[in-house]
C-alpha cells in the first residue's frame, strides 16, 4: 500500500530501493514537491549502506506527464528549477554529487519530457507495450532542459532524436524500442516485475566492479555532456520569457493550437 500523501514512495526490497512517482492523480506530473522528493530519494539510495540498484516507476495509470507548469512554470525564466540541496543527488545527473549505484527504470502509460529524460540519466529501462512517449517542448515554445539535448541524440542518433524533438509528436513503445531509448518491451502490467528481475540481476554482481564499469562509461561521455548542455539553462531562460513561450502555455491550457510569431 502506497502513502498518498507522498509524492515519492520509497520502499527497501532487499539490495534494491524501489522509488515511485506517487501522483496519479495529476499523471504523475512534477510539481515542487515532487521534484524534492525524488532528489531525496535518490539521495538515499546513493548512501544507503546495502542497497545496490535503484527501481524507478509509477504509481497510477501513468509513467510521467512531464513538469507542472502551473505550479512551477515562473522559475523556468530563471534557467531551471531549484529543487535540491547542493549536497543531494541530481535524478537527472546534471548537478551535485554524481549517482555511483545503478538505476532501471519501469514505464507505462504516458512519459513525457523529463520522463524520457529520467530515462537518459538511467542505466536500463523497461517499457510496457502500450507506453506512449513524447519530448514535447516544442510544442510549449521551450526546450528540453533535463539533458536531452545531449543525451538523447547520443543515445538514439541524431536523426531518430531529431525526428521526435523538433516534431514534438508522440511515439509507442516499439519506437523506443527501435531507436534504443528502452531496452526491453513487455506486457502491460509486467513492467515493474520484469525491471525487478533486471535490478535483482544486477544486484548480485560486484557492487564495486558495477560502479567501476558505471564511473567508466560515463567519464567516456562526460566532456561531450559538458560541452552540449552548458548554455541550455541560459538558451531556457530566453526562450521562457518570449511571446512563443506564454502563447505556448496559453494554448495548452485553452486546449487549442497555438499561433507562433517567432518572437
Amino acid at each position: 500500500m502506497t502513502d498518498d500523501s507522498a509524492r515519492v514512495v520509497v520502499e527497501r526490497d532487499g539490495a534494491i530501493l524501489r522509488i515511485g512517482l506517487n501522483r496519479p492523480a495529476k499523471k504523475n506530473a512534477a510539481d515542487r514537491a515532487l521534484l524534492s522528493a525524488l532528489a531525496e530519494a535518490y539521495t538515499r539510495l546513493e548512501h544507503e549502506d546495502g542497497v545496490r540498484v535503484g527501481l524507478l516507476y509509477a504509481e497510477g495509470d501513468d509513467f510521467t506527464a512531464g513538469l507542472d507548469l502551473g505550479d512551477i512554470g515562473g522559475d523556468l525564466a530563471s534557467g531551471g528549477i531549484d529543487f535540491r540541496r547542493d549536497d543531494q543527488v541530481d535524478p537527472w545527473g546534471l548537478a551535485g554529487p554524481p549517482r555511483t549505484k545503478p538505476v532501471v527504470v519501469a514505464v507505462h502509460g504516458l512519459c513525457l519530457t523529463l520522463g524520457i529524460e529520467l530515462i537518459l540519466a538511467a542505466d536500463v529501462a523497461v517499457a510496457t507495450d502500450s507506453a506512449s512517449f513524447g519530448q514535447i517542448e516544442v510544442a510549449r515554445g521551450i526546450l528540453p532542459f533535463g539533458g536531452a539535448t545531449a543525451r538523447f541524440p547520443a543515445a538514439v542518433g541524431w536523426g531518430n532524436a531529431m525526428r521526435w524533438m523538433l516534431t514534438a509528436e508522440r511515439f509507442d513503445a516499439a519506437e523506443a524500442l527501435r531507436i534504443g531509448l528502452v531496452q526491453q518491451v513487455v506486457r502491460d502490467g509486467t513492467e515493474l516485475s520484469t525491471a525487478t528481475a533486471i535490478a535483482e540481476r544486477i544486484a548480485a554482481q560486484a557492487p564495486l566492479a558495477v560502479s567501476a564499469v558505471l564511473a567508466a562509461s560515463r567519464a567516456a561521455r562526460a566532456a561531450a555532456e559538458r560541452d552540449g548542455l552548458a548554455d541550455v539553462g541560459g538558451a531556457l531562460a530566453r526562450l521562457t520569457t518570449s511571446a512563443d513561450a506564454a502563447e505556448g502555455v496559453q494554448a495548452f491550457h485553452e486546449r487549442r493550437d497555438p499561433v507562433w510569431t517567432g518572437r
